[in-house]
C-alpha cells in the first residue's frame, strides 16, 4: 500500500501552513465562486485576457492577473525570456528534450510573469493575494481551464505567498488555495 500523501495527511490534522503572516489551509477547500465575488471574478478574467492577447507565445496565449484588496498588483503573459526571438523554441518537439527538462516550453509562464511583477511592483502586498489565470483560443475567446497542472507556477505562488488560484471551468469559476492548486499540481497525470 502507497504511503498517504503528505497533502491529505495534512488536511486530516487541520492543519495549514503559515507563508509571510498569511495562513494558507491546505486540504480539499476548491469552491465555486457565486454571486458578487464571481462578478468581480469576471472583470479580472477580463484584465488576464487582455494580458494573454500581448503573449508572444507561438502555440499558446495565457495571462495571469494577481488581485489584492480589489487591485490588480501583477499581470503577465507567457512568451520566451524577455520576448527575445533568440530565445524563442515554440516549434522545437518536446520530445526533442532531456527527461530531466520538465518545464518544456520556451516560455516564461503568464504566472511567472504575474508573480515577478507584483514582487517588484508591490512586493509588500502579494502575501495573501488572489491569481487568475486564463488561456485563450485561437479566435481569442477564452478557453475553458483543465485541472491544475503546472508544479513550476504552483510552487512559485507557494511560495510567494498567494492565497488563491482562481481558474474558469467549463462548470464554472473555482477558486483553489494555493496549498491545494499545489497538491493537485502534482497528481496530474495520477
Amino acid at each position: 500500500m502507497a504511503a498517504p500523501s503528505p497533502f491529505l495527511f495534512e488536511k486530516r490534522k487541520g492543519q495549514g501552513k503559515e507563508r509571510q503572516g498569511v495562513q494558507i489551509p491546505v486540504g480539499p477547500l476548491m469552491r465555486h465562486l457565486s454571486g458578487d465575488e464571481e462578478e468581480k471574478a469576471r472583470g479580472y478574467f477580463a484584465k488576464a485576457a487582455e494580458a494573454a492577447s500581448k503573449s508572444a507565445c507561438e502555440r499558446a496565449k495565457c495571462g495571469s492577473v494577481i488581485v489584492k484588496e480589489d487591485r490588480v498588483i501583477g499581470s503577465g503573459c507567457n512568451g520566451p525570456p524577455q520576448n527575445l526571438e533568440e530565445q524563442r523554441r515554440c516549434s522545437n518537439s518536446k520530445d526533442a528534450y532531456h527527461k530531466k527538462v520538465t518545464d518544456k516550453t520556451c516560455c516564461v509562464h503568464a504566472e511567472q510573469r504575474a508573480i515577478m511583477a507584483a514582487l517588484r511592483e508591490n512586493p509588500g502586498k502579494i502575501a495573501g493575494s488572489t491569481l487568475y489565470f486564463v488561456r485563450l483560443n485561437n479566435d481569442g475567446t477564452q478557453a475553458p481551464a483543465g485541472r491544475p497542472y503546472c508544479t513550476i507556477c504552483s510552487k512559485m505562488a507557494l511560495d510567494a505567498g498567494i492565497a488563491e488560484f482562481v481558474l474558469w471551468h467549463e462548470k464554472g469559476m473555482a477558486a483553489y488555495e494555493t496549498g491545494e492548486y499545489n497538491a493537485l499540481s502534482f497528481q496530474y497525470g495520477e
